[in-house]
């Protein structure tokens, strides 16, 4: 069940209509029916990997009671390490099996050794990523003795399973969202209002920008080898501009439908193309998994604390991981390599929290020229990382590249596409600004009643005109 579906507008409903009206405030009711809610949201995708859902609910939800219970350290470390193990074997048979093996496979060929091998073809679960890492720090937070097993299975199990972010984040952690599923909740109309909001500004950002870019991009990057230098530069900054706001766009919805039924989610974005440095980008990107993988693997690695080559080591490590997260192609695995190469000046030049607090252009109406010029110069280096990102080969990326380079005389976009580079064009100078003055009020939104009603009023005529509704998935659900 996509959120840009009729389904979904119809299931929210539903569901808000009886949490709020018919639990009557009820917490152990409400929270009965947000984890029914959720696993019939989740089986509408594929009923049968809802069973694969809820064995890893009961595992993470057994092995940390076991934990708990257990002052033998021994005995901790045999159930963390049984949850660990299981998990990550989930995640590694369905998501990267296949490219293990065939990267063997391959291996061996160069080496003039040809060999049979079996490999599986399996629909990856939507969402494994997601709920693997819910129940992962949870597990590893008990065994750290930073927070006690939760007792109450319907509770951690809507943890883990709350529909929201379920399938594409944000990687939420027990200490903050366990807490809110066990406390009583009343209907807040102020907090509602600003769901809506936040949800219509997501919805814009999906079906008009993202989705409307998502035809220059398909178009420019299935053909690459055709197209001129100018085509290629304006299928890469479309996808820069298209991934952006479907995965935050999705994040928005997210947050705003939570908020709609008493719960915060953590902030998953933070106008990250507005930042001065890669340091400072990786700060407003995907929040939720940068974090999770700083405190749950850079930071037990020694973080910045160790040697300067071992430091060194772990910044390599931790982007690596991240690309390799994503998916299990090579092309991931390069795109992190590219931005721990573009991260590694700043961390060894001590640069990398430099803008850790401030933000651009603070009491003032317009950024410094000196700002402009790095927010212009991170962005295109974040630009040329996504080609590898979106490319479905090393060799596609490097002829995307190439073709920049040297394919000055190739085609131009297509004459009949002129609308929707246009469209294109202009919702990418009007998200440009309007992100621009939102990001100096440092909150979506945060203007007058009125002033609040007119945007959204406007975003969703510009949503119903200029929409395309043709429910694309969001790109991160194959994560």
């Amino acid at each position: 069940m996509l959120f840009n579906s009729v389904s979904f507008l119809i299931f929210f409903p539903i569901v808000f209509f009886f949490y709020w009206f018919v639990t009557k405030g009820n917490l152990k009711w409400q929270n009965i029916l947000l984890l029914a809610a959720s696993y019939f949201f989740y089986a509408c995708w594929d009923y049968r990997f809802l069973f694969l859902l809820i064995f890893s609910t009961g595992l993470d939800y057994y092995t940390g009671i076991k934990m708990d219970e257990s002052e033998n350290q021994k005995k901790r470390s045999f159930w963390f390490w049984l949850s660990v193990i299981i998990n990550l074997g989930f995640l590694g048979v369905f998501k990267y099996y296949n490219f293990f093996i065939g990267s063997f496979v391959e291996g061996l060929s160069y080496l003039g050794v040809s060999v049979n091998v079996w490999t599986i073809k399996v629909i990856l679960p939507v969402g494994i990523s997601f709920y693997t890492f819910h129940g992962l720090s949870y597990v590893i937070d008990i065994y750290n003795r930073k927070i006690k097993a939760e007792r109450n299975f319907v509770d951690y199990s809507l943890f883990v399973s709350y529909f929201p972010l379920l399938v594409a984040g944000p990687i939420e952690r027990a200490t903050h969202l366990l807490p809110q599923i066990k406390q009583k909740r009343t209907f807040n109309s102020k907090n509602a209002i600003s769901g809506i909001e936040q949800m219509i500004w997501g919805f814009f950002k999906k079906v008009v920008i993202a989705d409307t870019m998502a035809i220059i991009v398909n178009k420019v990057f299935d053909d690459a080898a055709s197209y001129g230098s100018v085509a290629l530069i304006i299928g890469a900054i479309a996808f820069s501009f298209q991934i952006y706001c479907d995965f935050s766009g999705y994040s928005d919805i997210a947050i705003g439908t939570s908020k709609l039924l008493g719960i915060d989610l953590i902030q998953n974005f933070n106008f990250p193309y507005l930042s001065r440095n890669i340091a400072e980008f990786w700060r407003r990107w995907h929040i939720s998994l940068s974090t999770w993988f700083r405190d749950y693997l850079y930071i037990p690695l020694g973080g910045s604390k160790a040697s300067r080559l071992l430091s060194i080591r772990n910044v390599f490590i931790i982007f690596l991981v991240s690309g390799f997260w994503h998916g299990a192609n090579w092309t991931f695995l390069i795109w992190g390599g590219i931005h721990a190469l573009l991260f590694i000046p700043s961390f060894v030049l001590g640069s990398n929290r430099k803008y850790k607090e401030d933000i651009v252009h603070r009491n003032k109406v317009v950024p410094s020229v000196l700002d402009i010029f790095q927010m212009v110069i991170t962005f295109l280096l974040v630009t040329i990382a996504w080609i590898f990102f979106r490319a479905a080969t090393l060799a596609q990326a490097g002829h995307y590249l190439n073709n920049i380079v040297h394919n000055v005389k190739g085609k131009t976009l297509a004459l009949e596409n002129s609308d929707v580079i246009s469209y294109s064009l202009s919702f990418a100078v009007f998200f440009t600004v309007s992100t621009y003055f939102l990001y100096r009020k440092n909150h979506l939104l945060k203007t007058t009643v009125l002033k609040q009603f007119a945007l959204s009023l406007g975003l969703l005529i510009l949503i119903t005109l200029l929409g395309q509704f043709s429910q694309q998935s969001f790109i991160y659900f194959q994560f």
